[in-house]
């Protein structure tokens, strides 16, 4: 292994398409073998020297939001087979919290995320880059489904969030990245004939890399 670097895979999607089952039908295949997930959303920007008022108009779904800087930071770190410190997010103040995740590097990394395609530096580090792709309807279902019932929020408050950031935001930037993908999934952790296919193909990676 001395010789070798962690294979990275990338999995990419809008909100509520099925990234995270996809990421986690990933791991439970691979898990016999040294498997970590690193998730995006731990990596939204401090916004500590913000006002709280300030800090209540991010927009979560816009490039801007992510600290892509320390994530690349972390992501080579691990690559060298470092342990790093992954941040965690606090959604009720709205900014990084004081804790912090340690975690040891692993052989397979599974990148999860909304926005992990459209930074050509995160790209260039991944092996294997996954688009999840999801009708809107089942997307906004689904959000809807976590929001109220995982977030307090209002039926009302989700659908004008939708409207008027989620939507938008998906069309601009998370749907143009699905170029940049070497395997789409349709509809999601449900497709499973593509999740297969899209372990096979990563097995052929890890084998020729010599990990499996």
């Amino acid at each position: 292994m001395a010789n070798q670097k962690p294979v990275i895979i990338g999995v990419a999607g809008g909100s509520g398409s099925g990234k995270t089952s996809v990421t986690r039908s990933i791991h439970d295949h691979f898990k016999g073998h040294s498997v970590m997930v690193i998730e995006q959303d731990y990596y939204y920007k401090d916004q500590q020297h913000l006002p709280f008022e300030e800090r209540l108009k991010t927009n979560y779904d816009h490039p801007l939001a992510f600290d892509n800087d320390l994530l690349i930071k972390h992501l080579e770190r691990l690559l060298k087979y470092e342990p790093i410190e992954k941040p965690v997010y606090d959604y009720t103040r709205h900014t990084r919290s004081a804790e912090t995740i340690h975690m040891e590097p692993k052989d397979v990394i599974i990148l999860e995320g909304i926005l992990i395609l459209e930074d050509e530096r995160l790209r260039e580090l991944m092996d294997i880059k996954l688009f999840v792709d999801t009708d809107a309807d089942l997307r906004i279902i689904r959000r809807m489904i976590r929001d109220i019932k995982e977030r307090g929020r209002t039926f009302e408050s989700v659908v004008d969030q939708y409207l008027n950031v989620v939507r938008p935001m998906h069309n601009q930037f998370i749907e143009p990245t699905k170029r940049y993908a070497d395997i789409i999934i349709p509809e999601g952790g449900q497709n499973h004939v593509a999740i297969d296919l899209m372990v096979t193909k990563i097995q052929t990676v890890l084998e020729q890399k010599a990990i499996l």
